[in-house]
Formats: structure tokens, C-alpha cells, sequence
């Protein structure tokens, strides 16, 4: 089964959170304890990410990390290239080297497209997508809360 690693998954909710914070200085404490994802983690992701040119970091009393482009500009599929690698749906996309009856394979378009659209799909989601998709189901969510806790009050 085709699964997203962890460090993936915490690589996207750390680069929502700082489009979530825009362009402001955030230590990895602070994505620690806003996301909680431990921390060991997060460091290791974070490097990847300032190697991939996706953040950038400043040293110092006020150091921290910061996108390194405009949260539009990042999508899905960037992080995920970054902190995953190449991921293949199966190893005959990978090149006609892996598999001997590539050219003859009746099976071997249906893999290369769900490659190419599953790529397309996480290319068409940017991280300020994601970070307002986040803001306004969590502001649904606390109305919703309010709602529920409210209609308790009135019946005790």
C-alpha cells in the first residue's frame, strides 16, 4: 500500500502553519507545540525544507524559520518531493530499466496516469490553500462548538 510517511504529513501541517502565520519568525518550539509533532521530527523536516529552498532560517535570540517564498507559490506536491523523494506507483514509471515488458504492458498507461494525476493534483494545491481551507473549517468548528456547548447550558 502507497502511504505518505510521517515526515510528509508533518512537512505539509509545518509549512501550513507558517503560511498560517504570515512571514513571521517561528521558532520550531512554537511549531512543536502548536502542531504537536515531536520534535526530532520537525528539525529533521525542517532542514529538508531549508535544503529544498522551501524555508529559510536566521540565527539568533529572535532566529527562527520563515517560508522562503510566497505560501501560493509552494504547493503540495513541492514538500512532498522534498521530504519523500520520488515516489513511483509502481517501479515500471520509473524507467524501462525496472521492468522488461514496459513497452508491451497493457497495464503500464494505467499506472503512468495515475502517476501524472496524482502529481497534478498536489500541484494544484498550494499551502495557502491549505492554510485558509485549515483557518475557516477550524473557525466552523469552534462555531459549531459554541453552538453545542451553549444548547448544553440551556438544558441543565
Amino acid at each position: 500500500m502507497f502511504q505518505l510517511s510521517r515526515s510528509g504529513e508533518y512537512a505539509i501541517q509545518t509549512m501550513v502553519r507558517l503560511a498560517m502565520r504570515n512571514d513571521e519568525i517561528t521558532t520550531i518550539g512554537q511549531i512543536v507545540q502548536e502542531e504537536k509533532i515531536p520534535e526530532s521530527f520537525v528539525r529533521k523536516i525542517v532542514q529538508q525544507l531549508i535544503r529544498g529552498k522551501l524555508l529559510k532560517s536566521k540565527r539568533g535570540i529572535r532566529g527562527g524559520i520563515t517560508l522562503a517564498k510566497p505560501p501560493v507559490s509552494i504547493n503540495v506536491w513541492d514538500i512532498i518531493d522534498i521530504t519523500e523523494g520520488p515516489i513511483y506507483f509502481n517501479k515500471c514509471i520509473i524507467g524501462p530499466q525496472e521492468c522488461a515488458i514496459t513497452s508491451w504492458c497493457s497495464v503500464h498507461p494505467v499506472w503512468q496516469e495515475a502517476q501524472e494525476k496524482f502529481i497534478e493534483v498536489l500541484q494544484k494545491k498550494s499551502i495557502a490553500d491549505l492554510a485558509n481551507k485549515r483557518k475557516k473549517l477550524f473557525h466552523e468548528f469552534k462555531m459549531k462548538m459554541n453552538v453545542e456547548h451553549s444548547s448544553v447550558q440551556r438544558n441543565e
